[in-house]
């Protein structure tokens, strides 16, 4: 028996006026009688979908797709022109930046007016406003107008009144793109936490590592059509093909894209010697090679690679800004070398998406997808299930009992 649908979208369909021109001037305005030509268009077209009590659930697809749209329609903000949006408990939104908030009232005048209009009770607040404060982490400008803060200040106040609702649905725009490094980890625990409550979480992002790393389940939207739904990686995938179709392809056969200023140029797996690995097998030191070219200076460029399993779990996603390994700037040609002292992955075929952005993570100037495919051979330790090799060991105490060795 299926989960009960935490939210429904039942042919939703909403349209917008999009405007040719604007009242310059009072003049203007009465010779047109205060009329502006416009044309209208469909944000969202006939979309239907559920989501399950529990999920996380991920929106996916281009500016314009009508990804927020949807969003403000299950929070209530926007009404659908056609059909309806059923949800199942309690909803709490991290929509706009500074949503809700009011630029000329203190931080903590604004977290019991946004506490407010997520429906707590001002007794609620009081009980509450110490840790919202504490997960935000702007305890020291808290009474300060928040027409002062800088973007990053909203989302963490913003994220942190809105998980202390303590909704069963948590929706959540791209706005947590905005914050640093340590609050995005901080968020990307509290929904997983989530997750692990049962509760149902529906994120938009353009971010598909966190994507594949946060949803259950995703849907695809192109210009207000639903395109798909279905698991991250399979959702992911037809997206970037679509997406990048036009753009070049790896003889690899995936996706590649980015500005271009720095480039990869090659990928190897080699040994602890620094020769082609032959074969690889589970504790084996390997070492992943990337060469890149820059046709100009880049600053403080971040390099990372993805590893998915052959079924696309995400297993691994080492980076250069993770490591602490800085690039000041980069320009001409080199390698850089990941090295792992013992590979702990066990026997099976993985995949290798490689990419360069800069320093915040949201600007490609390179990114290729599955660049390289190698197989892991039974090794040391001999283990055979699952994705990673623990190394454990195992000890009994019992009576009469000791285990067999070789």
């Amino acid at each position: 028996m299926s989960a009960a649908a935490a939210v429904s979208i039942e042919s939703v369909s909403k349209r917008f006026r999009r405007y040719h021109e604007r009242n310059q001037s009072l003049k203007a305005a009465a010779m047109r009688k205060g009329r502006a030509r416009f044309e209208e268009f469909m944000a969202l077209d006939d979309v239907s979908f559920k989501v399950e009590e529990g999920v996380s659930f991920g929106l996916i697809g281009e500016n314009g797709s009508g990804k927020s749209t949807l969003l403000k329609c299950i929070a209530k903000i926007l009404t659908p022109d056609a059909g309806r949006v059923v949800t199942r408990g309690s909803v709490s939104a991290l929509l706009e930046l500074g949503a809700g908030f009011h630029p000329e009232l203190s931080g903590r005048e604004n977290v019991y007016l946004n506490g407010a209009i997520l429906g707590m009770s001002k007794k609620q607040i009081d009980a509450r406003f110490d840790d919202i404060v504490a997960f935000s982490g702007i305890e020291p400008f808290i009474d300060s107008p928040v027409k002062n803060y800088s973007s990053g200040m909203y989302v963490r106040l913003g994220f942190a009144v809105a998980i202390s609702v303590d909704p069963e649905i948590l929706l959540v725009d791209e706005v947590l793109a905005v914050g640093d490094a340590e609050f995005q980890q901080k968020c990307t625990d509290k929904i997983l936490d989530f997750k692990r409550e049962g509760r149902t979480v529906i994120v938009v992002s353009h971010s598909m590592p966190a994507v594949r790393n946060l949803c259950d389940q995703v849907a695809l939207l192109e210009h207000g059509h639903l395109v798909d739904v279905g698991k991250p990686v399979d959702i992911i995938d037809e997206y970037l093909v679509d997406v990048f179709a036009d753009r070049e392809i790896d003889q690899t056969g995936g996706a590649r894209w980015g500005s271009g200023e720095i480039r990869l140029e090659d990928f190897s797996i080699l040994d602890e010697a620094g020769r082609p690995a032959e074969h690889i097998r589970t504790g084996d030191p390997v070492i992943l090679r990337f060469r890149y070219a820059a046709r100009e200076p880049v600053r403080r460029p971040l390099f990372g690679a993805s590893i998915f399993s052959a079924d696309g779990v995400y297993v691994a996603g080492p980076n250069t800004r993770d490591a602490d390994v800085v690039f000041d700037t980069l320009d001409g040609s080199g390698t850089l070398d990941f090295r792992v002292d013992r590979l702990p992955l066990v026997p099976g075929t993985y995949d290798v998406t490689a990419a360069i952005h800069d320093q915040t993570g949201t600007h490609a100037f390179d990114y290729r997808e599955k660049v390289l495919r190698f197989n892991v051979e039974l090794g040391t330790p001999r283990e055979s299930w699952g994705i990673v090799s623990l190394a454990g060991e195992w000890d009994v105490t019992a009576s009469g009992a000791s285990p067999a060795r070789g």
